[in-house]
């Protein structure tokens, strides 16, 4: 989730930074946030549309999961101008949100706070280093492909509604320490399997331990063969339990979503949340037209751009992994 960055020709005006992002700048993280957002939808002749603020409790995920890539930008007031929370799981590199407040817009801010970002990812490892922007927003794909990021496949937002399932699968907030423990590490064994590249522990335990979630895991004889972290708690700052978010899901076999995607409108209905949105992105084609059959509906799209020399590997089996929060 990337806010635009428009052109401005008045005086460049002075920041400082990176800092590390706390929870403590959540205020004024959010300031920025829902001032970046409404002004690009503005732009994009969407006038009508005024960006919230994310939940206190997200923010924290978001800050805690960046860990030391969660950065801002402080003006000559010390006030905060611009932030990026970049991401690793595993190896697996990507930034979001990011925002430069609109009146430092059009001074080379945006390109720093990405640059920076990509320098962060890269030097903690990273093989894979992207991002997501809206797609209608032609300035943005220029800025970042300016940048050395390429456009790939659409991210598309589907959702499912919540319904009560005859069976349901392992839940891993309703085991005991040692066996959740156990079996976290069997998910991130699945997801090495499939790809060196990935290992969702840190967003696993952090999820329980913030109470926003929990992660369903398809096991069959000491096997597991997928699992699926979601959040039912509100994006939105003061919102109910509108939706609840797929975060990251990983299967050994595609056949396998569909049972995924079952229990998690089951959970989606037993905690009081009234669909399922799922990030599907477009190179699962098989995978979106067999949710579509099933009845999902296409909410909203996204445009992943990786940067050239650092794109998301090929590999058998499914990895849905969601670069917003």
């Amino acid at each position: 989730m990337t806010a635009g960055f428009a052109k401005n020709f008045k005086r460049t005006p002075t920041v400082s930074g990176p800092h590390p992002a706390t929870v403590r700048d959540v205020a004024s993280l959010n300031a920025v946030f829902s001032s970046a957002f409404t002004d690009r939808y503005r732009k994009d002749g969407l006038i009508g549309v005024h960006v919230p603020n994310l939940s206190s409790s997200i923010w924290r995920f978001a800050i805690e999961d960046a860990d030391g890539g969660a950065m801002l930008w402080r003006g000559d007031r010390d006030e905060v101008v611009a932030f990026n929370m970049c991401h690793l799981s595993g190896a697996e590199g990507w930034m979001g949100p990011l925002a430069v407040t609109p009146p430092f817009q059009g001074h080379g801010i945006g390109k720093t706070v990405v640059t920076s970002g990509t320098e962060w990812l890269d030097s903690h490892g990273a093989k894979v280093i992207g991002l997501e922007t809206m797609p209608r927003t032609v300035d943005n794909i220029g800025f970042y492909s300016t940048l050395g990021y390429i456009p790939g496949h659409l991210t598309i937002t589907i959702t499912l509604d919540a319904e009560y399932a005859e069976n349901r699968i392992v839940q891993l907030g309703r085991l005991s320490e040692s066996e959740r423990t156990d079996l976290v590490s069997r998910c991130a064994t699945l997801a090495r399997d499939i790809s060196p590249c990935y290992d969702f522990t840190r967003e696993i335990n952090l999820t329980h331990a913030l109470g926003l979630g929990d992660t369903l895991v398809l096991e069959r004889g000491g096997t597991v063969d997928g699992f699926a972290l979601c959040h039912t708690a509100p994006l939105v700052e003061g919102r109910g339990r509108d939706e609840l978010r797929v975060l990251k899901l990983v299967c050994r076999a595609e056949a396998d979503v569909d049972l995924l995607a079952t229990q998690l409108a089951d959970y989606a209905r037993r905690s009081g949340t009234r669909r399922v949105a799922i990030r599907m992105q477009g190179a699962y084609s098989r995978l979106y037209a067999q949710l579509i059959r099933r009845g999902a509906r296409v909410r909203w799209t996204d445009l992943r751009m990786t940067l050239a020399d650092r794109p998301e590997p090929a590999h058998d089996g499914v990895i849905l992994s969601n670069w917003e929060i």
